[in-house]
């Protein structure tokens, strides 16, 4: 899908809340600043200058978009911060920045905040540029760091492992008492597996491989987000326990028709609505994001990811499905030594 970050703040965003991204552009950009309380930062000349446009350009953006251009690092200081500030560019030396005795207030870019105006700017010609180097960064970044797919970057979550096991373990819960309780052929698995998609996140099973184009030989569960994961093992547990209460109550076998009602019954519980909502925001956000996917039944949920998101699928602790195997494999192993 086409990422056009002057019309998208979730899309921006997801950039900006991308360390691993930003610290690549930086690294492109090679831009000059003042080195200040860790961060490099720049004042609105510098940035009219760098887009080739008018101060009052600038001005005009930052009016428009101040809360998002806050958020992301715009900052006016005054008193002993700005105190510091000029010190700062005294000693730095080298710097275009020229900040005045007289100056009492002012306005400063973090880095963030610069590509963030950059994203928001559209009669520069370099600010198209650098959206252009922005977008092919992100999209390099997360290929390098995922091995040049994201199709099961989900297993990089180190909760991964437990969520998949446990679902497993209630899927079968549930096959076994659609076996026992419902009076219906072997269709009954695919059409209940189903109404719990379509329950969750709004599509069947065929819809939701299709939106993230998988091969017939690739599981659709093997790309659920653990959370995805942990909800459906509890509708499928409950469910369960709910038809093998009303199949022993009837004495008998249930009709398509009373696993129907019972099914509604179930998912209209009140229960299940912030577990749900959660879900679907976590599930439609990260596709965007991460997999390029748009669930179009939950672009509602759609948020920016955190920071915390992609150092959980992106960073350092997150891994490979295989890699961590390997690791359980040897915890049971040291385990059963133990016995």
């Amino acid at each position: 899908m086409a990422n056009d970050l002057t019309a998208s703040s979730v899309q921006r965003q997801n950039i900006l809340n991308n360390p691993f991204a930003v610290t690549e552009i930086q690294k492109a950009t090679s831009l000059r600043g003042v080195s200040f309380e860790g961060e490099t930062w720049l004042v609105k000349e510098q940035v009219a200058d760098f887009f080739e446009v008018d101060v009052r350009t600038i001005e005009r953006i930052l009016e428009q978009n101040r809360d998002e251009l806050s958020e992301n690092g715009y900052a006016v200081i005054r008193g002993k911060r700005l105190q510091a500030l000029k010190l700062a560019i005294s000693e730095g030396g080298g710097t275009d920045i020229d900040v005045g005795t007289k100056v009492t207030v002012l306005g400063i870019f973090s880095f963030r905040a610069f590509l963030n105006l950059g994203m928001l700017l559209t009669d520069s010609q370099r600010a198209i540029l650098l959206r252009k180097l922005v977008l092919d960064i992100a999209i390099d970044v997360i290929n390098q760091r995922t091995g040049g797919g994201t199709k099961y970057i989900n297993q990089r979550d180190q909760d991964f492992i437990h969520a998949w096991f446990q679902e497993e373990n209630f899927r079968k819960e549930l096959t076994d008492a659609l076996r026992d309780c419902v009076a219906m052929g072997n269709f009954k698995y695919a059409i209940y597996t189903d109404k719990i998609y379509q329950s969750i996140f709004r599509e069947r099973t065929a819809e939701y491989r299709k939106i993230l184009k998988l091969e017939k030989a690739d599981k659709t569960r093997a790309t659920f987000y653990s959370e995805v994961l942990d909800l459906i093992a509890s509708y499928e547990r409950g469910f369960a326990h709910e038809l093998r209460d009303a199949c022993e109550r009837k004495g008998e076998p249930l009709t398509t028709h009373e696993v129907d009602e019972l099914f509604t019954r179930f998912e209209s519980m009140p229960l299940w609505k912030p577990l749900i909502d959660s879900a679907r925001n976590k599930m439609a956000s990260r596709d965007l994001a991460f997999r390029d996917a748009l669930h179009q039944q939950l672009e509602e949920y759609v948020t920016p990811i955190e920071a915390a998101d992609f150092e959980r699928f992106l960073g350092e602790k997150s891994m490979e499905l295989q890699e961590r195997l390997e690791q359980a494999k040897d915890v049971f192993k040291r385990l059963k030594e133990r016995e």
